[in-house]
């Protein structure tokens, strides 16, 4: 018995017109809020409280940032806002993180040997020879 598995779960389906449930609970509860501040208030007063809250409906019906929407910028927004943060910073420990990485230079430091600028010329031509030569060898066998 085969059964159908549903495609593109995660896309809203579109009740009312273009607009999704949520689009369309957005607006109108944006259009609700203007509507009672016009009757209820002068003009002006009504034209300020009215254009943050249509902005802001506008913002959660169909701004996306980064593929996400705009509800869960905010959720994160108002997290990082609320969220303790707790920054430390501890000057001996980073002095002692400097003084251990010289150290380690200072042990590797004997072990490296000096090339001058003829004998590190001669080492590059001769690893340039052996590399050239290894695919003939690879060949031969």
């Amino acid at each position: 018995m085969r059964y159908q598995v549903p495609q593109f779960i995660e896309v809203e389906d579109k009740i009312f017109g273009p607009l999704t449930a949520r689009q369309f609970i957005y607006l109108a509860g944006s259009a609700g809020v203007g509507l009672a501040a016009f009757s209820t208030m002068p003009f002006i007063l009504a034209a300020l409280l009215t254009a943050p809250v249509a902005a802001l409906a506008l913002a959660l019906s169909f701004y996306t940032m980064n593929g996400r929407p705009f509800l869960t910028i905010l959720e994160f927004g108002f997290r990082y806002m609320v969220g303790t943060k707790l920054y430390l910073w501890n000057a001996e420990r980073a002095a002692n993180k400097k003084g251990a990485v010289h150290k380690e230079a200072a042990a590797i430091a004997p072990l490296v040997p000096k090339l001058s600028g003829s004998k590190l010329r001669d080492l590059a031509w001769s690893l340039n020879i052996k590399d050239q030569q290894a695919p003939i060898e690879d060949d031969l066998q």
